[in-house]
């Protein structure tokens, strides 16, 4: 970053030597009388009587008063200033460099990683998923919407569909005046997009980082989630899919309200989904962000498999990277793909994050996290780690910020 100097100021006016007595006749100029030249008479001589000696006047030598500036000081001291801004000018070097050289070293791997061919095969296995926005189940969509939406989901491969249905309140209940339209719009799918699945999309916000939001480590707490995913299965929905942010690396608390969901899922036959948080990029990343930032993005790739062992889908939200150029955004979501598979068992279903929206802001540039890229590295990830895996696909979030662009980059790169 860009330092200001502050340099110090030059000193003004005139010094008060300029304003002494100036006789200039030649009578009075000195040494042009014997008797008055110093040294001539032993009496006069300087230094031999005390009482005689001259006074030192600080008006007339500032450079002797104690109570001058630094500036007014000796030369040692003049000195002193321009080495110390040297001093903090490498330093200031140095803590740049000690934080750029990683971060360029990083991006340049991240660059790397995006070149290269995706293998053949590496396309869509029609196991891909789509978020949706509250609308579908609060009344605002009608049958024509759902047709359209029908119309456009034909030609994808994608057979999830994970709807807004909450958010659940912060003791973990769900008003069930939330979604009075769920299960016509659940039944109307099945109708028009036969073999494809609904899921309920639960979220809310964890007590994680402010005083306020869901707090896991309360048993009630999860007893309440775990009623409201037994709420929306008998409302209709064919899964539960859970989306809790922010979550913390390692969460035990976490990690036991899977199990106590899943039991219920297990029981109905139903899939659980939960929506993931990238994973470090590099190891214990997630320490170090949490540190600087207070917000520790990522998950350790232990915590991932952790998760993923423990449900039927995880669905890596791989957007939102503070990448500032596309090709950047690309072998980042590769990097992503290739950690997600290696944590991630064959019999659990991966899926990785479309940006379906668009925003500008730094932790989302619009001109780099694009659909394009991130198909591009999802497939070069793939190729790279386990070409053949068949329990993957692709995730789209979400449906009301989609563009065309979005629509036609998903279907030219990944399904073809």
């Amino acid at each position: 970053m860009p330092a200001t100097a502050t340099g110090a100021g030059r000193q003004g006016g005139d010094t008060v030597a300029d304003t002494d007595r100036r006789d200039t006749g030649p009578e009075d100029a000195p040494g042009t009388d014997p008797e008055d030249a110093p040294g001539t008479d032993p009496e006069d001589a300087p230094g031999t009587d005390p009482e005689d000696a001259p006074e030192t006047d600080p008006e007339t030598h500032p450079e002797t008063d104690p109570a001058a500036g630094p500036e007014a000081g000796p030369k040692a001291a003049d000195g002193a200033r321009p080495r110390w801004k040297k001093r903090l000018r490498r330093i200031a070097l140095a803590v740049l460099l000690i934080l750029l050289v990683p971060l360029l070293t990083a991006e340049a791997a991240l660059r790397v990683t995006y070149m290269g061919d995706p293998a053949d095969g590496t396309h869509t296995r029609d196991r891909d998923a789509m978020w949706l926005g509250h609308a579908w189940v609060d009344g605002r969509k009608t049958d024509a919407d759902l047709t359209a939406l029908a119309r456009e989901l034909r030609t994808t491969g994608i057979r999830d569909l994970y709807v807004h249905t909450g958010p659940m309140e912060h003791d973990g209940t769900l008003p069930e005046s939330l979604y009075p339209n769920a299960r016509r719009f659940v039944e109307g799918v099945h109708r028009e997009l036969p073999g494809v699945r609904v899921q309920a999309f639960l979220g809310d916000v964890l007590a994680t980082e402010s005083p306020d939001g869901m707090r896991l480590e309360k048993a009630s707490t999860r007893a309440a989630v775990v009623g409201s995913a037994r709420q929306v299965l008998d409302a209709g929905y064919d899964g539960v899919h859970l989306d809790l942010e922010p979550l913390h690396s390692g969460d035990r608390d976490y990690l036991s309200l899977l199990d106590d969901v899943r039991a219920v899922t297990r029981a109905r036959d139903a899939p659980l989904s939960v929506a993931a948080h990238q994973i470090d990029p590099l190891p214990g990343f997630h320490s170090f962000w949490g540190t600087v930032a207070g917000h520790p993005k990522w998950w350790s790739q232990e915590f991932f498999g952790q998760v993923a062992r423990r449900v039927d889908q995880i669905a890596v939200m791989s957007y939102d990277t503070m990448q500032p150029l596309e090709s950047l955004y690309g072998g980042y979501v590769a990097q992503q793909t290739s950690l997600a598979l290696e944590a991630t068992p064959p019999t659990t279903h991966l899926l990785m994050g479309l940006p379906f929206y668009h925003e500008n802001r730094f932790g989302h540039w619009n001109h780099a996290e694009t659909v394009a890229a991130a198909v591009r590295g999802v497939r070069l990830g793939l190729s790279r780690t386990d070409a053949g895996r068949e329990r993957f696909g692709v995730a789209a979030y979400i449906d009301f910020a989609a563009t065309e662009e979005d629509w036609a980059s998903y279907r030219d790169g990944w399904v073809r």
